[in-house]
């Protein structure tokens, strides 16, 4: 079955993501554009320093096609430089500073960006091969010597506007290519979709995730004022509703159940007037929960990164079990077919391809990948269409209903994850043979990742090590929260690993010889329950590692709401961190501080940024 939207598209090619920006520029050019930290620009402000920052770009070589990598945290800067990079022509390419120094410098090794963008801060997570860094407020000086004047445009619509780079299958990841006509698109999408109409919006999404162009460009395109959610962690995200009005804000589902874990965080939902939720499959008892204290509206949005951020949507209205992530937006094409590439029926299911206006170029520097992943459209002749390795079927009413995976990528947490790359490094690991990751239900909607490894012969594995070395080179939302040893791994009866055979991964209670030793005191009852209930496990001994269970940062953020709550008190999100145990946990918040456990390169990173804001 096929199901598609049409409009004329041709005008597509003439206008540019920063051209649309300086309309709205021109349109309200006092209104106050961004907000992060308590500063402000407006409009106006935005544009004159963007376009000082486009020329010193331009003096430094950047062309149309150009890539340029932006390493800058949440903050009125990074919105500046990514203006900037498209004013002069490039096209910006995200670097996560809190990502590992291998994968930073795979990233810019493969993008060849002539040109960096950072900030002090930033700067020293840069590698030396780099080849020019520009500090934004290092330069500040130089930069400003530039002219504030409009800086004529070199790129139109069929020039890059931004190439993100996701999780490689082979080990390695692939930057994606999206074109300004495709974001274009993309606008007129939502305008139709979820309507224009400006208001509050708080950005909450990293620049590395691209549904963040919907919160930081289209936002302003259409005058919105821009809330810059910074590196705060979920717990600022209810106050920060509240204090500037917000009245829309995109999240995933795991996000939002994490503001949604306390009455407070539930009841400033409440005030938004629309929520956009995707990225991840969508719980209907998220919803039912959300609906409680939401009445405005809410959407369930869908699409991969090589069809531009979202290809379809579904505006929520009455409870049900089943929601379905919508119809395509305009000048997009869904297609559910066989394995000939056949419509199948309404109601049978299919692989899901996406054709259209929002089909992007294809992966930077990988014309093999490009050509296996993107085909000729035999429905559209002239286009290209996308396969997402999604299954789904269309129902009755026309809305495609999502239904899985086809293969072994997935979505965890918003963040979409290539299995394949996470195995690939396991097996670089020395004494590691074999490697395979799956993701286990631990209780309902709690997927985390599980690595199961085979030792060589005579080799002996130290799980720790093989945790501390993938957190060295992967983000953390990659780090398998289980590490299970086997002798052999499982194979069905052609020879081929038998997934669906591994075993669930046992408890560190089911495992020890010795029964945990159970809480002492009404403190230590109160963290082992908060934990239990999280991890979904019967026990917690007071010397049980929380992390070594398969506690993730969500995880830790949402049970440190729950004991602040329930003890009243007030406890730093690090050392949720520093004391992983009932019994040092305790210890430390009765003052009877022992040595803390030493902390892994990935919980360094956020008990770092957490720390920087306290």
């Amino acid at each position: 079955m096929v199901e598609g939207k049409e409009t004329e598209a041709g005008a597509l090619c003439e206008s540019t993501m920063a051209q649309l920006f300086e309309r709205q520029v021109a349109r309200t050019p006092d209104a106050i554009a961004v907000i992060s930290a308590g500063r402000s620009l407006t409009y106006c402000e935005l544009d004159r320093r963007s376009n000082q920052l486009a020329r010193h770009l331009r003096a430094l070589g950047v062309q149309t096609e150009a890539l340029v990598g932006i390493a800058v945290e949440r903050s009125l800067e990074m919105m500046v430089g990514l203006i900037a990079i498209l004013k002069a022509g490039g096209a910006y390419v995200p670097i996560d500073p809190s990502y590992p120094m291998p994968r930073i410098e795979l990233m810019i090794e493969d993008s060849q960006a002539p040109v960096i963008l950072a900030t002090e801060r930033t700067k020293s997570r840069l590698p030396h091969t780099a080849k020019h860094i520009v500090s934004i407020d290092g330069d500040a000086e130089t930069i400003a010597a530039h002219s504030t004047a409009p800086i004529p445009s070199t790129a139109n619509g069929e020039n890059l506007a931004y190439a993100i780079y996701t999780s490689g299958s082979t080990g390695k990841p692939k930057g994606v290519m999206i074109e300004h006509r495709n974001v274009v698109n993309f606008f007129t999408g939502m305008d139709q979709a979820i309507g224009s109409e400006p208001g509050v919006w708080l950005a909450v999404t990293s620049i590395s995730f691209d549904i963040s162009v919907l919160e930081l460009f289209w936002t302003l395109t259409r005058g919105f004022q821009v809330i810059i959610h910074g590196d705060e962690g979920v717990q600022t995200i209810p106050d920060e509703i509240l204090k500037y009005g917000v009245t829309h804000m995109q999240s995933t589902p795991s996000l939002a159940r994490m503001i949604a874990v306390n009455p407070d965080g539930l009841a400033s939902l409440g005030r938004l007037k629309k929520l956009f939720l995707g990225g991840e499959a969508l719980p209907p008892s998220l919803v039912r929960q959300l609906r409680q204290v939401f009445s405005g509206e809410m959407y369930n949005m869908y699409g991969p990164t090589e069809t531009t951020i979202w290809s379809t949507t579904f505006r929520i209205g009455e409870e049900s079990d089943v929601i379905p992530i919508g119809k395509p937006i305009v000048n997009t094409q869904v297609y559910v077919l066989d394995a000939e590439l056949r419509p199948v029926a309404a109601g049978e299911t299919g692989d899901l391809w996406i054709g259209g206006e929002g089909v992007v170029r294809g992966y930077w520097q990988r014309p093999e990948l490009t050509a296996e992943k993107f085909l000729a459209d035999p429905f559209q002749q002239g286009n290209r269409m996308y396969r997402t390795g999604d299954i789904a079927r269309f129902l009755p009413d026309g809305n495609v209903e999502f239904l899985g995976r086809a293969d072994f990528q997935l979505k965890l947490r918003g963040f979409r994850i290539e299995i394949g790359e996470i195995e690939a490094a396991l097996e670089q690991q020395a004494g590691v043979s074999q490697a395979v990751v799956v993701a286990r239900d631990f209780k309902p909607e709690d997927k985390r990742l599980v690595a199961y490894v085979v030792a060589r012969p005579g080799a002996s594995l130290k799980l720790a090590s093989l945790r501390a070395a993938l957190a060295s080179t992967l983000p953390e939302h990659m780090v398998p929260s289980m590490f299970v040893p086997l002798d052999s791994l499982p194979l069905t009866a052609n020879g081929k690993i038998d997934r669906n055979a591994l075993p669930h991964p046992s408890t560190l209670e089911e495992k020890s010889d010795a029964p945990p030793e159970p809480p002492r005191n009404a403190l230590e009852s109160t963290i082992a329950q908060a934990w239990k209930d999280a991890l979904g496990v019967e026990q917690i001994g007071l010397e049980t590692n929380f992390l070594d269970l398969g506690a993730h940062s969500l995880m830790v953020a949402e049970v440190h709401m729950q004991l602040q709550q329930s003890l009243g008190r007030e406890i730093s999100l690090v050392d949720m961190f520093q004391f992983p145990t009932v019994r040092a946990l305790a210890n430390h918040l009765n003052g009877q501080d022992t040595a803390a456990p030493v902390l892994n390169r990935a919980e360094r990173r956020l008990a770092a940024r957490q720390q920087r804001k306290q």
